[in-house]
Parts: structure tokens; sequence; C-alpha cells
């Protein structure tokens, strides 16, 4: 075994004792009384279910388990007592988490544990039945940013598909949503259902990963309406409201809070010619491009690779437009930038390009922005279906709002 089996032993015996340690970007540990205490630090909750069964696990650099004197990765920490982990599934960005957007993630053998590793992110990424059919146990835990186009929730949906037809069981260890605390957005048009977009929910879903897995079987979302066996670890002294700094970076190009929560406002921009800071120090962080006019933007910013931005957009050009590092944190989705962007752009005709029709999940919204809706008359526009879906998550939700 790579880790020490007793000292790990040790260690994960009291972490019902433990809270989440943040790294500079995060919040510091707090009473137990009042700390957040993920799914996956509750292995007393769940270690019974996985004893003696052949486990997958679907895992990035978030699926952590923190301690007062450190972290161990969840693979780890099930490997050093005895687990028996035979597959690792890497989502989006790869296990390792450093793959750009929309990357291939290949298959491999993870160097710490040896165990093999299949990727979700490559050429298929619904879960080959096959590759499952030796597994009794599937467990989910990835860190979310509670929004539809992130793509871990599409992951989740076909791992759940693929696990309901095998009779695997899916064990989802529950982590909070940083932008848990609205809902907002256009609802996707099934129509438009991409990776980027698969169930009909605004772009801003207000659910964590486990609320949202229970909404996917309840509503029978699943094809064919086939059932998961589904069990959920709750996140325990958490609500919707509480405001939770994420102690890992999700993803490449979401480096800190103020960028997660720009993100669901600033994604939209990936369907246009604009840079949204790949590329940068302050990915989702800023905006603009080369062909923005004006005196409103003032900013400059020139994108260059980097870790997860190999090929950034206007890589090497100096882009115009916004530093929104001290915009207020959100709690709806901002589309004055948007809006004023393409009233600004040199060329209408070439702003909009296909990809924006999939992030938002309907053809409407371009089509009110080019009309000339303003930001206030769009989000209106939404209410309506807005409140059809906070109705239909009720029944889900396992956290007060």
């Amino acid at each position: 075994m790579h880790l020490n089996f007793i000292k790990n032993t040790v260690l994960l015996f009291v972490l019902t004792l433990l809270s989440c340690r943040n790294n500079s970007n995060s919040q510091s540990l707090v009473s137990n009384k009042s700390a957040v205490i993920l799914g996956a630090q509750q292995t007393e909750r769940y270690l019974p279910i996985l004893k003696n069964k052949n486990i997958g696990i679907v895992a990035n650099q978030t699926s952590v388990i923190f301690k007062t004197t450190g972290s161990t990765h969840l693979v780890d920490s099930l490997l050093s007592l005895n687990i028996k982990v035979k597959k690792v599934f890497a989502p989006e960005h790869g296990f390792r988490g450093t793959a750009d957007a929309g990357e291939y993630v290949t298959d491999g053998i993870d160097a710490g544990s040896g165990i093999p590793i299949v990727s979700l992110y490559g050429a298929n990424k619904i879960p080959d039945a096959a590759i499952l059919s030796d597994l009794e146990v599937v467990i989910f835990d990835i860190q979310d940013v509670g929004a539809r186009f992130y793509t871990f929730l599409s992951t989740l949906h076909y791992m759940m598909e693929t696990c309901a037809k095998l009779g695997i069981t899916v064990l989802v260890l529950d982590r909070p949503n940083p932008n848990g605390h609205y809902v907002d957005g256009p609802t996707l048009d099934l129509n438009h259902s991409s990776f980027v977009g698969i169930h009909p929910v605004p772009v801003v879903h207000g659910m964590t990963v486990g609320e949202y897995a229970q909404m996917i079987n309840g509503e029978g979302w699943l094809k064919e309406g086939v059932k998961c066996d589904l069990k959920v670890i709750p996140i325990r002294n958490y609500t919707h409201s509480t405001t939770y700094q994420l102690p890992i970076n999700p993803s490449p190009n979401l480096p800190n809070s103020k960028a997660i929560n720009l993100y669901p406002s600033l994604c939209f921009f990936e369907g246009t010619n604009m840079s949204m800071g790949r590329g940068t120090e302050n990915q989702f962080q800023v905006i603009g491009s080369p062909y923005l006019k004006g005196d409103l933007y003032n900013y400059e910013f020139t994108p260059e690779p980097n870790i997860g931005a190999k090929y950034p957009v206007h890589e090497g050009d100096v882009c115009r437009g916004l530093n929104l590092q001290n915009q207020p944190r959100l709690d709806f989705i901002e589309l004055k930038w948007l809006i004023d962007a393409y009233q600004n752009t040199s060329d209408k005709t070439v702003f909009f390009n296909p990809f924006f029709t999939k992030l938002a999940g309907q053809e409407l919204l371009q089509e009110k922005i080019e009309n000339g809706w303003t930001a206030q008359e769009i989000r209106a526009s939404w209410k309506g279906d807005i409140e059809n879906y906070k109705q239909l998550r009720a029944p889900y939700l396992l956290y007060p709002l």
C-alpha cells in the first residue's frame, strides 16, 4: 500500500470531529459545532455501504477529505481502509484537474495508487457498460459550482443512467454549492440539449449535486425512465444561504470565489468573440476583445498560454474591456455586460457563434439581445419558468433555503 495504513486509519477515525480547512484563498478552521461537514468527511455513514464491494469513483482534484492535520484524496483514504477501489473515472479537466476546458481527457493509470483511470470526457462521454460491469458501487464526489453548463452534471447523469441499467448503486458524497443562494437564467429547451446542458432547468439551478441527483432520478430524466439505486450522504451544518468558499479550485480557470460567483454570468461570453480572461491570471474576472469600442472599456489585457488555457482566445492580442474583480457578490445573472459588449462591438454579425445557443439552452436569449431588450426585460421574461422550476425542485431539497 502506498500510504501508511496505520496513520491513515487513525486520521480517518476522527473525521467526524474535523472541519473544513481552506487554503490561502479559503475560510479558516472553525468549531465543529458550526463547521460545514462534507459528505466525504462522514466516513462512518458510508463505509458500511462500501465494505467488501468493488468500487468505482468519479473524482477529480476536489475529491478530498479535510483533516485538522492536512488532507487526503478520497481514493487514497479508501485504499488505506482496504476498500476495494477498482477504477477511477475522470470528468472534464481530468483526474488532476489540469486539462483545458473542452480538451479530451485520456485513459491512464494513477501514479499514486496504480488504479486505472477511465475518461468520461473523451471520445465517449457515456460510461461503457462493459467497463462498469465488475463494480457494485460507484461513488460520485466532485465539487460543482451550481451552473447548468458546468459539465459535471452531465457526467453525473450518464453515470447514473449506466449504473441504473446494470443495477449498480450510485453513492453521492455531497458538497456545498457556492452559487446555491439563488436561481436565475433561461430554462433549457430540450431541443438544444447537449453536454453543456442536458436538463430543463435554469442556468443557475440552486441545488447541490446530491439534491440534483435526486431530481434526475425523481423526474425520470434518465433514458427510458430508468431509476438509479441512489444514496446521498448529506452535508452537515449547511443551508443554501451558507457562504462557502471552496478549499480547492474546481477547475483551472476558476481560481477563486470571485471567479466562481461571476462564472454563471460570464460563461455566456464563451459563445461570442470575447475573452473571459483565459490565458491571464484573472480568469472569469475580466472580459474584453480587440473589437470593443467606446470609453466604457478602459481595461487592457493580453491572453497568453498558461495552465488550463493552452490556446486562449485572442492569444497575443491586446483586449480592451472590463475588470470585474471588485464587483459585489451576485445573487442574479448580470446580463448588462453581455448586452453592452454586443452593442459596442465593431461587427455585430460576428459577435455570437453557434455555441452561444448551447450555453443559453435556447435561441430566445440571443434573439432578445439582438432585438434590443434590456437586461431587466430579459430577466423578467424568465420569471414564470423560474417559479415553475422552484416548485419542481422543492421535493428534492435536502437543506433549508
